[in-house]
């Protein structure tokens, strides 16, 4: 059985900003774009959450649920050098530690670098250890597997730790709202209810083969998830899937000329990342967001790896037409490549073919 902590810090962004300025402490602080453009909610204060403000909404919105909030302009830089320190709490702990985004981890204390006698008070020390280093708090959830160590980290915020035992897993499911199943998201929670799957109980009485017909290959997470299992394992290196850079404009973009050289300066960054990361790629992907929200990927996979900038931009224009953009107004770009390899696995497979 393995012991598995999720470490999710509470509010983070808004978090620091509450620590860094004492005027901001204890008021609805908004971490995000500009409210009077087009800007959107990286996250709030828990103040600001009362008001039914969360992240991803636009800034304008969340200034009518509260007219009072301060807006923070987000301080990327700090944040992940704070949370370069949180990783560095974990991995004093063990090194089986696995980076969700900045400031939330899964962390595999089976064989703890510390003995503490159980993995709860292993949680509760690395909070302690957060709180005492960066001034933050962190909430803890603690059970035998990844699906269960993160929801639990979310029943007690903030500050929060709490257990689900292997003997609870099973019947704390049965009662789970659907929707709070990690990896279940609006649409598939919709998609579920129509079926009648409001509930883990409800979830569990399908069984395998009837959810692939409906879900596909991730029924096996749903189907296990429903009976309190999760054999995922904690993975410390994951490994990059893709190199990307968009960008949300302050006025809609309706000239395919403007878009293409929009396109051209988001791949130079994409190559930039690429180069620094020693990675090559195989597929360039251009996204493009209308002035409705509609959101179009349009890909295309190259007979080479991609050696220059060249490669990238090749792609964009031919790319650009498929998405159907002409005569439409566009509100944001993107360029992606995928199918990444690193040039000295590259290096290796043609020394063994020669």
């Amino acid at each position: 059985m393995q012991d598995i902590i999720h470490i999710d810090m509470d509010a983070f962004y808004a978090a620091v900003e509450q620590r860094d300025f004492p005027q901001y402490r204890n008021k609805p602080v908004v971490v995000g774009g500009d409210p009077d453009k087009r800007g959107v909610v990286a996250t709030c204060s828990y103040e600001a959450r009362k008001f039914g403000i969360h992240s991803a909404m636009p800034c304008a919105r969340a200034m009518r649920l509260c007219p009072n909030a301060i807006f923070v302009r987000p301080r990327f830089e700090l944040y992940r050098q704070i949370s370069q320190q949180i990783r560095d709490v974990m991995f004093s702990y063990t090194d089986l530690v696995e980076p969700l985004s900045l400031d939330e981890a899964y962390l595999d204390v089976t064989q703890c670098k510390r003995s503490f006698g159980s993995p709860t008070l292993v949680a509760k020390a690395i909070k302690n250890d957060i709180k005492q280093v960066t001034g933050l708090t962190a909430s803890a959830g603690i059970s035998y597997n990844k699906f269960l160590a993160k929801i639990a980290s979310d029943l007690d915020k903030p500050d929060g730790l709490t257990l689900i035992t292997e003997k609870q897993g099973s019947e704390f499911v049965k009662q789970l709202s659907i929707g709070k199943f990690h990896g279940i998201g609006p649409a598939t929670e919709s998609k579920m209810q129509d079926l009648g799957i409001y509930t883990g109980a409800d979830l569990l009485a399908w069984n395998l083969e009837e959810l692939k017909s409906i879900f596909g290959k991730v029924s096996d997470y749903y189907y296990h998830a429903a009976r309190g299992l999760d054999h995922r394992k904690v993975v410390s290196h994951r490994q990059r899937k893709s190199i990307g850079s968009e960008k949300t404009y302050n006025e809609d973009v309706g000239d395919i000329k403007e878009m293409l050289l929009r396109l051209e300066n988001l791949a130079e960054e994409v190559w930039q990342d690429l180069s620094g990361k020693h990675m090559t790629a195989r597929t360039v992907t251009v996204k493009v967001k209308f002035d409705n929200f509609v959101q179009v990927t349009r890909a295309v996979t190259l007979a080479n790896d991609i050696s220059k900038l060249g490669d990238i931009t090749a792609s964009l224009q031919d790319l650009l037409y498929k998405a159907d953009v002409e005569g439409r107004r566009v509100r944001l770009l993107g360029v992606s490549v995928s199918k990444l390899t690193l040039l000295e696995q590259v290096d290796e497979e043609q020394l063994s073919l020669l």
